[in-house]
């Protein structure tokens, strides 16, 4: 394990000659990642990172192996053995017995078409099946109901001991790539472009009993659908890989809003010729989202963008935030958030509000997702009112990790223990706020000495 101190990142030479990236300096005052721990083991891409508890998380990725880890000191806890590919979910399951005591699991699917289950606490391998047709591409725990979800080219209802509940006929050979869970027992599956909706109901034969049904597919998305995020029990959004956002009821499942096809020149005809983006699906695959109450944060492309809920449009954006794809965004508390991409980069930015400018024309390309070109006198007109009446946001670019060398596949937050990164470099890297761990490493030392001192005094 290596350890040492940055005193703020820098942008590779040249780096900001070939792209419109924004850049900052080595002065970074309002980053306070300046320390960071190296932790080793993975022998291949590192895809997957899960917090356990506040203290603890696993990792897992291209090599089958699974690693638990402390977040405050980088120790290495377990190395977990038991699948031959790589895997390709894992979801943390902490058991809710009453009559037990509790136990913190992590659940690993792999594509050696095999599900494992193992205990935190010794690291042991709990259960194991081996009965899948496919690969199992995700998976869902429902804590209320104390049971979990594959999903591949079924779905299938599991409770903590690894029996099958119930599964669903085969639906396509893509299978489910992504689950969130909805209120009233339901799910949202997506299945290619469709979003399937099934309810889970408990059997009148006998409590262990269950049936999974089929309730609704929609078929609004032109596209596969890339990414679902569950907002709150009213709400949640889907993203597309061609752009397209939908915003649905998670009671009723109705569509309440959508941001589509904005790189369609027919769909804006006031869009210059010469003004399009690229039509590779890596500029406008929606990546990952993430939301609080208020916001949904969409990393598409390079790009990070923020969709208010209530006004159903997007306030704020970064079209370049990055060199490459945006890999994987979150919120943090204090209006920030923090993305990385497949260029290598962590970057941490703060949701500002604009000052205003009444003179000033304000392009209807900011008031809708990702619109570009010019706009027309009337537009520009209605753009002005809303101005006037609302808020403008940007996103300033406050910090700049540099540390992986590879693609940065996501990352986990614990608070004032620091953010936790994984990589395609083979590597797990642990920021830490280095004006704490100095602190802490000064009053380690005051106590040392003070007991130095306490005993030559009572000698």
């Amino acid at each position: 394990m290596l350890r040492w101190l940055i005193g703020g990142g820098r942008e590779p030479q040249g780096l900001a000659e070939k792209s419109s990236v924004q850049t900052i300096g080595e002065e970074q005052i309002q980053n306070p990642y300046t320390e960071l721990l190296v932790l080793k083991g993975h022998q291949d891409i590192v895809r997957f990172l899960v917090q356990i508890d506040d203290f603890r998380f696993a990792s897992a990725g291209d090599d089958g192996i699974i690693f638990l880890w402390n977040a405050q000191t980088g120790e290495k806890l377990f190395e977990l053995h038991g699948h031959t590919h790589k895997i390709t979910a894992i979801a943390p399951f902490s058991s809710s017995d009453v009559t037990e005591e509790k136990t913190d699991l992590i659940i690993t699917a792999s594509a050696d078409r095999t599900v494992i289950v193992w205990d935190c606490t010794s690291g042991r391998q709990v259960q194991k099946v081996s009965c899948f047709h496919s690969t199992v591409k995700c998976l869902t725990v429902l804590q209320r109901l104390n049971v979990w979800l594959s999903g591949g080219s079924d779905l299938c209802v599991w409770n903590r001991k690894l029996d099958l509940l119930c599964k669903t006929s085969h639906l396509t050979d893509a299978g489910i790539t992504a689950l969130v869970e909805l209120p009233k027992n339901c799910v949202a599956a997506a299945v290619g472009k469709e979003l399937i909706i099934f309810r889970l109901s408990a059997s009148n034969s006998g409590s262990e009993g269950w049936n999974v049904l089929e309730a609704k597919r929609l078929v609004d998305h032109q596209d596969n659908i890339s990414s679902l995020v569950s907002v709150n029990d009213l709400t949640f959004v889907t993203g597309s890989h061609i752009g397209e956002l939908i915003v649905w009821d998670a009671l009723d499942w109705t569509k309440q809003a959508s941001e589509c096809n904005f790189w369609d020149s027919s769909v804006h005809p006031d869009v210059q010729p010469e003004i399009k983006l690229s039509q590779s699906p890596n500029e406008t695959s929606v990546q990952h989202l993430t939301s609080d109450e208020e916001c949904v944060f969409a990393a598409v492309g390079k790009g990070i963008y923020v969709y208010n809920l209530q006004m159903k449009r997007v306030i704020a954006c970064q079209r370049t935030a990055h060199d490459s794809s945006v890999l994987h965004i979150e919120k943090l508390p204090n209006r920030q958030l923090i993305s990385c991409s497949e260029d290598g980069s962590v970057r941490i930015w703060e949701l500002r509000e604009k000052q205003q400018l009444p003179a000033e024309p304000v392009p209807t390309g900011f008031f809708n997702m990702w619109g570009f070109g010019r706009a027309n006198k009337q537009a520009n007109q209605a753009a002005k009112k809303m101005q006037e009446n609302t808020p403008t946001y940007f996103l300033e670019l406050v910090g700049d990790l540099i540390g992986h060398s590879s693609a940065v596949q996501m990352f986990l937050y614990f608070g004032e223990l620091g953010l936790a990164t994984c990589s395609a470099d083979h590597l797990i890297i642990l920021w830490k706020d280095g004006e704490r761990e100095s602190s802490l490493r000064s009053l380690t030392l005051f106590k040392k000495l003070a007991q130095n001192g306490d005993l030559q005094l009572k000698l």
